[in-house]
């Protein structure tokens, strides 16, 4: 456990790192521009948040749950309400601004889902079987916070905590074959959804002919793929990228995998996909490493909702997926994405520390009965 926690850590904090730095350089194309800084102060509020969350037994959380899970989605029907504080932009409404400053509910519902089904399935494991409260039940409210995030409309965040949500229902204990049609159906209904959708059907056709779209709605997916292409193998050098300068929008935040590409070349996105990699490989360590359910079901939901975002933003900019914003965990502008992600591998170092206490309480105890003397009669 001590050696998948370091290399967790060591590669949460070399991503933050390379974040930092890119965003800097990213700047260079906005003079005047401060997000970078803005960027460094959640950084800071993130990793104190982190901190304490690892100081503290995960298992408080379990009292937390619920209250957060309804905070959640109030926050998601407030967003949806035209208001003062309710920000729409790109057509979508995702933020809120409170005191100049804007999050995304969306972030918020991501974590409170992951504990609400991670408590729901240690406190109802026995029924997980079953198809009542082992699928049913907790689809309710799965649906329900997937429905407020369709109406954002926030399609890729839904997507991705349907598959974190499926993941975690699969690890408690659901079955197949009762997993196997809700699943099916809602391909089939978000399918109908987006045969309906010109926007989003327009994305999935320039993602099977990029070059035709490459001057309209393609246009953002050509430009990333130019700027991969052009760093080669060592890139064009920090700060001397190209398609920062008004060629390829949001380079800062959904795009900035590209960007990294082009300045630090094939070195550096292959380092950060092993990097993602291993985050994952030592997330499912410390869920099966742990000392209860609901670590193993908190730590899969977290570790997965991690590396699924790593996945789709990876692929999306690569032209392996359609287009869809996502930002890259740790390293795009975003300071709700960013201190939430620092909460989740906090509470993964909280299951990991839990579960190294109970293995060397477990061990002291062994050692005990083994050198006891033996009462005799």
């Amino acid at each position: 456990m001590k050696y998948a926690v370091t290399i967790l850590v060591f590669c949460v904090a070399a991503l933050l790192s390379l974040g930092l730095v890119m965003l800097y350089s990213s700047s260079m194309s906005q003079p005047g521009a401060n997000y970078p800084g803005a960027q460094v102060v959640w950084c800071g509020l993130g990793l104190v948040a982190a901190g304490i969350v690892a100081c503290v037994d995960y298992r408080q959380l379990k009292k937390v749950s619920i209250p957060l899970f309804l905070v959640a989605l109030g926050l998601l029907v407030v967003v949806l309400v035209p208001s003062s504080v309710s920000v729409k932009a790109g057509g979508a409404r995702r933020w809120l601004s409170i005191a100049h400053q804007s999050f995304q509910p969306s972030e918020l519902a991501k974590l409170a889902l992951v504990i609400l089904l991670a408590h729901y399935g240690e406190r109802y494991q026995r029924f997980m079987p079953t198809f009542g409260r082992g699928l049913a039940f907790p689809a309710a409210f799965i649906g329900l916070t997937l429905a407020l995030i369709f109406l954002e409309p926030d399609w890729g965040t839904m997507l991705l905590l349907a598959a974190v949500s499926g993941i975690m229902l699969l690890v408690a204990g659901v079955r197949w074959r009762y997993f196997f049609p809700p699943l099916i159906a809602g391909t089939l209904t978000f399918a109908i959804f987006l045969l309906n959708n010109t926007t989003r059907m327009n994305r999935v056709a320039s993602w099977l002919n990029p070059e035709a779209t490459k001057d309209g709605v393609g246009y953002q997916a050509w430009m990333a793929t130019l700027a991969l292409g052009s760093g080669g193998w060592t890139g064009m050098g920090l700060g001397n990228g190209r398609q920062k300068f008004g060629y390829l929008p949001e380079h800062q935040t959904d795009f900035i995998f590209a960007n990294i590409g082009e300045e630090l070349g094939l070195v550096a996105t292959l380092g950060i996909v092993v990097a993602f990699v291993v985050v994952v490989l030592c997330g499912i360590y410390i869920a099966c490493h742990s000392r209860d359910t609901f670590g193993l079901l908190l730590a899969t939901g977290l570790t997965f909702l991690i590396g699924l975002q790593a996945f789709i933003n990876i692929g999306v900019v690569t032209s392996a997926l359609p287009n869809k914003g996502l930002p890259l965990p740790f390293i795009s502008r975003g300071g709700s994405n960013l201190f939430l992600l620092l909460v989740c591998v906090g509470a993964l170092l909280s299951v990991a520390r839990r579960a190294a206490d109970h293995r060397s309480a477990a061990r002291r105890a062994s050692d005990f009965e083994e050198t006891a003397i033996p009462q005799t009669a």
